[in-house]
């Protein structure tokens, strides 16, 4: 199957999202997770031509799908970087950009990823375990397999993938690799599949490659800087609009857009008001219509949270 923007990954909660940040015509916005190009597309399509767009994505595949945007006389409006959004403030300020007007974050994991059989996301393929969102930077899953220690990997399921099992699943890996290190998904299934109960295999084994797929990329750490720089860069009345997928990632997203800060706590004034630079647009999470979940059963777990800058 040919992998066109529109296969690659489809944009979810598309308008809800781009109603969140208000686009000013000529504003500057930012698409920290360009994907198959859905969210900027439609962020371009507001843009005046005095309006200009920035568009993250650190995997090379996803920079094929720039001529998926038909807004072609709109280009010059548009930037391609290709790094991971958590150098969000160095690469503006390269570009001579000090303030946005809205930035939008889709944290989900592009279709694209699960379906491709050779980068080894998935374990409905037998693929080399990589799990590099880009391909020429940091410890493949195999690496971590092999090299982390039984205590590090424990944690990490744990944390990741909220496995309760999580030191037996880290004790099979050790012992397993002592005499064959674990290369491919197939090697890593046949390894912890008999700890996990038949009927919840599927959902387990989607989790366990979760917790793995967010160590690998460094998920968590790169939201925090990029939240953190996105705070300092927004616009007073700028918005920040980004869709979680996991309790991990929202429980960051609300805690900088409630607070300020990536651990949640509350500082007041002297009359108990809340120190922070937002205000919540969206008091109430916003999910994915029934009909969107049924033509798209991955946004069943999408969270769209929307803040604005003070």
């Amino acid at each position: 199957m040919i992998k066109t923007a529109e296969t690659y990954h489809v944009p979810v909660l598309l308008k809800e999202s781009i109603d969140g940040l208000n686009i000013n015509p000529d504003g500057v916005y930012v698409d920290v997770t360009f994907g198959g190009g859905g969210h900027s597309k439609e962020i371009l399509s507001h843009l005046s031509k005095k309006g200009h767009l920035y568009s993250f994505d650190q995997d090379a595949d996803a920079e094929q799908n720039i001529k998926g945007i038909n807004n072609i006389e709109k280009l010059e409006n548009f930037t391609f970087v290709r790094s991971n959004f958590r150098y969000l403030k160095n690469w503006l300020r390269y570009y001579g950009v000090e303030q946005i007007d809205g930035l939008l974050g889709d944290l989900g994991v592009s279709s694209h990823h699960f379906d491709d059989e050779e980068r080894g996301f998935s374990f409905r393929f037998d693929a080399p375990l990589d799990m590099r969102m880009n391909k020429r930077a940091g410890k493949t899953a195999a690496d971590i397999l092999l090299q982390y220690e039984e205590e590090d990997l424990a944690n990490m399921f744990y944390l990741y993938g909220e496995l309760k099992n999580s030191r037996k699943i880290a004790a099979a890996i050790g012992n397993s690799r002592k005499t064959k290190p674990i290369l491919t998904t197939k090697d890593f299934q046949s390894v912890v599949e008999p700890l996990f109960k038949r009927e919840r295999e599927k959902k387990e084994m989607a989790k366990l490659f979760q917790a793995l797929r967010i160590e690998v990329n460094q998920e968590m750490a790169a939201l925090k800087e990029m939240l953190i720089g996105a705070s300092e860069v927004l616009k007073p009345n700028g918005r920040l609009s980004v869709i979680t997928y996991h309790s991990l990632e929202d429980r960051i997203v609300k805690n900088i857009m409630k607070t300020g800060n990536i651990e949640g706590k509350v500082e007041q004034d002297f009359f108990g008001k809340i120190n922070s630079p937002f205000k919540l647009i969206n008091n109430k999470v916003i999910v994915p219509s029934q009909s969107e979940q049924e033509e798209n059963p991955r946004s069943r777990s999408a969270k769209l949270r929307i803040a604005e800058k003070i």
